[in-house]
């Protein structure tokens, strides 16, 4: 440990009790901030990943029951949960015969009304929105707290320079004297605390902006993949029915 840090240490040692308590406040959210920047760095990178993944299997095969497979081995990419929460549903409304199974696997199809069409669209719909909303809640989780650091520790810090300063004024009028060697050392443990909390704030800053970036590329997908879904089972299920109304005319 060279002469700087003990310094530092020996600074922070000497301050008043209010500087080293608001020390300590500016200590948890630093180390708070840096827990949060390697968790959701490592969250945000394997589900960029993996969800890369699944999509390129998604559009190569265009089978759901495939795809539904291999979502369930890719347990990390939020794309992947969305595919299935919305599978699941389109696998029961099928199941109750309001959309044709061809929709989710090939077989004969029973018969569906318009309305029940629709009915079943909706219902995959809002399936997808929930799963889209739960995704986004589980990505933006602990993101808030690096911006309440980046906006609150430097007042915090600020707060504790005011205070090591007063106190230092306050020794000057007791002492009766206002010489450098007086007031240098209370004010540089003072302005220890604007330090530690720009420290705190600049990492959190730079983090929530790079994390909320990558978080609306992600949203952006996650829509852009309800919709080409819904687009494919609309399709499908339109197809289904041009086919048995040509079926009946030709009856």
């Amino acid at each position: 440990m060279d002469a700087s840090s003990l310094d530092l240490i020996l600074m922070i040692r000497n301050a008043g009790v209010v500087v080293q308590l608001v020390m300590a406040i500016l200590l948890f959210f630093s180390v708070a901030t840096w827990a949060i920047i390697i968790v959701k760095f490592r969250y945000i990178r394997r589900a960029f990943r993996e969800s890369a993944e699944f999509s390129e299997y998604f559009w190569k095969s265009r089978d759901f029951s495939s795809a539904f497979a291999r979502a369930k081995s890719l347990p990390a990419s939020p794309l992947a949960r969305i595919f299935r929460m919305a599978y699941l549903e389109l696998k029961k409304t099928s199941q109750l015969g309001e959309v044709p199974e061809s929709a989710t696997e090939p077989g004969p199809s029973p018969q569906f009304s318009v309305s029940a069409r629709l009915a079943a669209t909706d219902n995959v719909k809002r399936a997808l929105r929930r799963a889209i909303n739960t995704e986004m809640t589980r990505m933006t989780q602990l993101v808030p707290f690096l911006a309440t650091t980046g906006n609150t520790t430097p007042f915090i810090g600020l707060f504790g320079t005011v205070w090591g300063i007063m106190n230092s004024f306050h020794g000057i009028g007791l002492k009766g004297s206002a010489n450098l060697a007086v007031v240098a050392p209370g004010i540089s443990e003072a302005l220890v605390a604007t330090a530690a909390g720009l420290a705190a704030a600049i990492p959190a800053v730079i983090a929530y902006n790079y994390f909320m970036s990558k978080i609306r590329i992600v949203e952006t997908e996650f829509q852009s993949f309800a919709a080409d879904f819904l687009n494919i089972v609309e399709r499908d299920i339109l197809r289904v029915e041009r086919r048995r109304d040509e079926g009946r005319r030709q009856l």
